[in-house]
């Protein structure tokens, strides 16, 4: 599968913080690694990471250092900041929201779906006696 360019790019910010916040890192390893989390469906490139991270070491939410691979050669690795694990953590909370949306916009598509989110007692018991068509109308309450 090719996955959209646009959703690469939205998501490369999050996913080289959670991967660096696991533990430092340099640039083949976090390829690698996203490869590893995607089951092979997204193989970034040495073009499209670099420049991410130069960003966001130029923002303050990781830094670099230059150390030594096992064979000797110079290699940079780049660890979360501060900033960088709030960013994350902020981040990770976005990526939630979007995630759960699009669960439910996607399950209003099946017959006899619950909406996933916040519901209050009653008014899920109400959505789930419900026909599908008026249950898939109800939206979630604020908590």
């Amino acid at each position: 599968m090719n996955i959209n360019k646009d959703l690469v790019a939205a998501s490369a910010t999050p996913l080289i913080l959670a991967i660096l916040a696991e533990s430092d890192s340099y640039g083949y390893a976090i390829l690698k690694r996203v490869s590893d989390l995607s089951s092979g469906q997204l193989q970034w490139t040495d073009g499209m990471l670099y420049p991410v991270l130069h960003r966001l070491e130029r923002q303050g939410q990781i830094e670099g250092r230059w150390g030594a691979s096992e064979s000797g050669r110079r290699r940079k690795y780049y660890r979360i900041t501060r900033r960088g694990q709030s960013l994350l953590a902020e981040q990770r909370e976005q990526w939630r929201v979007v995630d759960a949306t699009l669960q439910n916009a996607w399950l209003i598509e099946q017959p006899g779906a619950v909406l996933r989110g916040r519901f209050s007692p009653p008014s899920l018991l109400r959505a789930m006696a419900r026909p599908w068509s008026e249950a898939s109308l109800l939206l979630p309450q604020r908590g």
